[in-house]
């Protein structure tokens, strides 16, 4: 069977598990060179010899922190002067935390726009002059439903994922041009350990556990659209349909869906 990504290098963020995890399995499997970031570089290590051992294609690990921008920039450059070049970035790391406002604690909203937005738009501004000037390359960006139709307890991470959103329609026409693609891809809730930070509580995930997404179905999209002219994947489709009526009619939504919005 051909080998769709052979030799291409993939840049992951947030690779350590769920989604990110099993972007990294998906690109090996398809011949590609996952190149991996996460805050653990232990569970990186135990991801590389698994995926090595079983695709036999080289996997990098990088640690770093993404909420602090100087060390992402510096990691950032040493990816490029030990790795030479990226075909695609995937800015898959993401952290939410469910709350009302009022209710919040700063460092975790600063936690959210640093990693949420700052992060990817760091990456992504690192990586971008090196697609271009090879004329070709995709960036995708891990956006959220929630980022076209906000609920109570998810202003901040809400606000985060629409800047991504919005960050990723303007950069695809511009990079375009390039031979450079842009995905974003929005999903409903999915069957990961995110919960275990933006609820510990535990009340979110059991409302919403029997329409959960699997995370390795979610990678196995994305990694198929890598290299093709894609402006967005949605999952799941009925949520998607729902944020599209929301768009045209907020308020009536907002009043029929009350009760669903508060679930957090």
């Amino acid at each position: 069977m051909k080998k769709i990504l052979k030799g291409k290098k993939i840049l992951i963020t947030g690779a350590s598990n769920g989604i990110g995890m099993y972007l990294a399995i998906h690109v090996a499997g398809q011949g590609g060179e996952p190149i991996l970031v996460s805050r653990s570089i232990n569970k990186l290590r135990v991801i590389k010899d698994m995926i090595e051992r079983k695709y036999d294609v080289p996997v990098h690990c990088y640690e770093a922190d993404l909420s602090d921008d100087k060390m992402w920039k510096d990691v950032l450059q040493t990816i490029y002067t030990e790795r030479g070049s990226l075909d695609a970035l995937i800015n898959n790391a993401g952290i939410g935390k469910f709350d009302a406002v009022n209710e919040s604690n700063w460092n975790d909203i600063n936690q959210m726009i640093s990693v949420n937005i700052r992060a990817a738009f760091r990456s992504t501004y690192e990586t971008l002059p090196y697609l271009i000037e090879q004329r070709r390359g995709h960036i995708i960006n891990i956006g959220s439903q929630s980022g076209k139709m906000a609920t109570p307890k998810s202003a901040v991470y809400s606000a985060t994922k629409h800047a991504i959103i919005g960050f990723s329609n303007a950069l695809r026409m511009e990079a375009e041009p390039y031979g450079v693609y842009v995905t974003t891809v929005n999903l409903g809730p999915v069957k990961t350990n995110f919960f275990q930070y933006a609820d510990p509580t535990g009340k979110y995930e059991k409302a919403v556990q029997k329409i959960m997404l699997h995370p390795n179905r979610v990678a196995r999209a994305i990694v198929q659209t890598l290299f093709i002219p894609k402006r967005e994947i949605n999952r799941p489709v009925w949520m998607d349909l729902g944020s599209k009526c929301y768009q045209l009619y907020p308020s009536l939504f907002e009043t029929l869906l009350r009760s669903q919005f508060n679930k957090k």
